[in-house]
């Protein structure tokens, strides 16, 4: 290798999910990034709302500084555990669809085991109607259940894995894999 070419960067991986609602949210993002850090990656980590103070809201300045971080990111790495309820954050949902609208593979971790459907099910009173259609007993709405974890946009969308080293690892090995 010519001593003057500089290395190559490392790939930079946004994680996204509501982790930084955690009340041990530093000491978390600390163990990702070391993570990302034994795999040759670079973590970067969503805004929080401490940074730098402008006359920006700061609901204004977390959105803007996160959209920044995805639109440098390589991939995305996902946290899409179920959050105050049977779905993903919402705000996780959104960087995952930008993600996926800017080209940036993701990987996705914390997704329960078992069907969106069968989650639907323990949760809500459903029934299949006269067509073998899941719906909400009270309001007749559809589940969806086509046998995926999370809702098909997501599901046909992500790569899933268990834990966020297997996510991270799984990233790796797409990152190593895409041309750059």
């Amino acid at each position: 290798m010519d001593k003057y070419l500089a290395p190559p960067a490392r790939p930079r991986i946004y994680l996204a999910g509501p982790d930084v609602f955690r009340p041990d949210a530093r000491d978390h993002f600390v163990r990702l990034a070391a993570a990302c850090d034994a795999l040759g990656l670079s973590a970067l980590l969503p805004a929080d709302g401490n940074e730098e103070q402008s006359a920006e809201a700061p609901e204004t300045r977390i959105y803007e500084a996160n959209m920044q971080r995805l639109r440098g990111a390589d991939g995305v790495v996902a946290n899409l555990a179920c959050f105050r309820g049977l779905e993903p954050d919402s705000g996780t949902v959104f960087e995952v669809g930008a993600a996926v609208a800017l080209r940036i593979p993701v990987v996705a971790y914390g997704v329960p085991a078992g069907s969106y459907a069968d989650r639907a099910r323990s949760a809500l009173q459903c029934a299949p109607d006269a067509a073998g259609v899941l719906r909400e007993t009270g309001s007749g709405i559809a589940v969806e259940d086509f046998g995926q974890p999370l809702n098909l946009m997501l599901a046909c969308s992500v790569h899933i894995a268990p834990t966020p080293e297997a996510a991270l690892q799984k990233m790796a090995e797409l990152l190593a894999l895409r041309p750059r």
